[in-house]
């Protein structure tokens, strides 16, 4: 070996008592200094700014906007998004768990093409699969012509908007997510357990319910919040698809920012929003941790 090679060999030196691996996690606290926390903080002072009536809004400190969140119409508004997003994530992991555990008992040349078949639904937008479901729920060409001609139904029918339709293509949206994330605990999951439990006499149903879900209950725990956040986060599917009185927090932010001109109003429901989703994921680490010791 040469002297060159023993000078590229040698470790990189450290900067003023700080590790080199510390080096490698400023650009990225950098980017979510700029990107996340500053735009977070300016919403959460706008928040507290006072709305001019039939104008805009000007900088001052007055908690009115935070007082309307006691507003009856707004505490409706928000235990129907609560609602329907705790539904949602319910039956999205309800759904995913066994089929993820039944596709991971399946050979690798099975797995891997569903696995990239939830990849490809990942690629496709928001706007695509809500423009999408409209077209299957509706009247002209969607899924009650086929009941039609079936004979199940006398006549074609429309589905949306509604709130099925919203929870149909947000199930559609947010299951992709459910499976990848339980997918990698389930793949590592000693077979011999469930086994165990044939020999002693449980069936396979039996032993998924009873084995299986008590050994990965913090890994469904993280998909429920997971697919909570993203339900609660969703804009296009309760718009496109759903009534006024469907509509998620999401959307409710997005009227009152650019049909109402209440920024100050908007904003803080955002904080409130964020907050929620911030807490739910403080929590389920905190669940995690417990479940893992």
């Amino acid at each position: 070996m040469t002297v060159q090679d023993t000078t590229i060999l040698r470790p990189i030196p450290r900067f003023r008592g700080v590790d080199h691996k510390t080096l490698i996690l400023i650009p990225p606290g950098i980017m979510l200094l700029v990107f996340f926390l500053c735009p977070f903080l300016i919403m959460g002072a706008v928040s507290f700014y006072y709305r001019v009536p039939d104008g805009f809004y000007e900088p001052d400190f007055v908690l009115a906007n935070y007082a309307a969140f006691f507003d009856p119409v707004f505490l409706t508004a928000l235990a129907r998004s609560l609602t329907l997003c705790a539904v949602i994530s319910v039956v999205c992991v309800s759904l995913a768990m066994p089929f993820t555990y039944l596709v991971s008992r399946m050979r690798r040349g099975i797995q891997v093409p569903i696995v990239i078949l939830l990849l490809c639904i990942l690629t496709l937008s928001e706007v695509i699969l809500g423009f999408s479901w409209t077209i299957l729920l509706s009247r002209t060409a969607g899924v009650s012509n086929v009941l039609v001609w079936l004979g199940i139904l006398d006549r074609p029918v429309s589905y949306y908007p509604s709130r099925i339709a919203i929870m149909i293509a947000m199930l559609h949206f947010c299951f992709p997510f459910a499976v990848l994330t339980i997918y990698p605990p389930i793949s590592r999951f000693d077979r011999s357990l469930p086994e165990a439990a044939a020999t002693l006499g449980a069936g396979p149903i039996r032993a998924f319910f009873t084995v299986v879900i008590p050994a990965l209950r913090g890994t469904i725990i993280s998909a429920l919040v997971l697919v909570f956040v993203f339900a609660l986060g969703a804009y296009l599917f309760p718009q496109m698809l759903g009534r006024p009185a469907d509509w998620t927090l999401s959307v409710l932010i997005t009227d009152q920012a650019i049909y109402k001109s209440n920024i100050p109003f908007a904003a803080a429901m955002s904080v409130f929003l964020c907050l929620i989703c911030f807490a739910l994921i403080v929590g389920v680490g905190k669940l995690t941790k417990k479940s893992e010791g």
